[in-house]
């Protein structure tokens, strides 16, 4: 699947970064060629690790600003209901997040406000200008409208342009996983995937691939979720009579004690009569 998807290109001799060496098959007609075996196996290791912190209920944030990949991150990161940005990266989405919320929060009362009818009276062009600047909030920032807090972690597509992200999240030590091609330099990226960053096949392929994996991760989320509220009510159950019986040899203790604290009264007074 990823030979048919030609995950194998990298790019010109000319332009690789020494740092990918060790993830470059062989070169041909001047061009990289990239070990896939090891593309494998890298794939499997961030797969796993993706799935672990989807399972314990963590986000992820995709990133990928390049034209060929937009349509595929979003499409994919919306199908596990995951945060994405892929349009400019807002600077200091990150490092400075508490700024960024209140954007997503701006947009959210401008919504309101149009919802109750509170801009019914504004003229026009006030009107339009309010929905200009809901407009460009959804577009930037839309897609990010449900991440509360700092992501887990975060999906880079090509790292080299999207180096301000990565210096982000490295800032925080917030994990990386990145499509790293033979030019980027995998040095700053915790989770390498070596591989074609420019093809929309090869993207779309590891993307499928991982996603997969976070959407296993979710479903045992909601399976362990189940048990655990299976066993809480089972053990409710149980515990009601169980708690019931406990009460009842409580109080039949109670009873029986002051027959017993009499009865040897009783034998020390039968000598006395003699």
């Amino acid at each position: 699947m990823l030979l048919e998807a030609g995950c194998h290109f990298g790019h010109l001799r000319r332009k690789w970064n020494p740092a990918m060496a060790p993830y470059i098959f062989m070169e041909r007609n001047g061009i990289h060629i990239i070990d896939l075996h090891k593309t494998v196996v890298k794939i499997d290791e961030a797969a796993e690790a993706l799935k672990q912190i989807v399972k314990s209920g963590k986000k992820v944030l995709f990133v990928a600003t390049k034209k060929q990949a937009k349509s595929i991150v979003a499409e994919k990161a919306a199908s596990i209901n995951m945060p994405y940005v892929i349009e400019r990266w807002p600077g200091g989405m990150l490092t400075n997040f508490p700024t960024i919320r209140k954007a997503v929060k701006k947009m959210a009362n401008i919504d309101k406000l149009i919802s109750d009818g509170t801009f019914s009276n504004l003229s026009k062009r006030e009107l339009l200008q309010v929905t200009r600047q809901r407009a460009k909030l959804e577009k930037n920032l839309g897609s990010i409208a449900d991440l509360t807090r700092l992501p887990s972690a975060i999906f880079v597509v090509d790292v080299m342009k999207e180096n301000i992200a990565v210096k982000e999240a490295k800032r925080l030590g917030i994990p990386v996983f990145g499509i790293v091609d033979t030019n980027s330099d995998p040095d700053d990226i915790d989770f390498v995937i070596p591989a074609n960053d420019d093809a929309k096949d090869s993207i779309d392929v590891i993307l499928t691939a991982c996603c997969a994996a976070m959407a296993e991760g979710l479903e045992e989320r909601k399976a362990e979720k189940a048990d655990e509220k299976a066993a809480q009510e089972q053990s409710e159950e149980v515990g009601e009579p169980k708690m019931k019986r406990q009460r009842r040899a409580r109080k039949e203790v109670e009873a029986e004690a002051p027959a017993t604290e009499e009865a040897p009264a009783a034998e020390e007074e039968a000598p006395a009569a003699e």
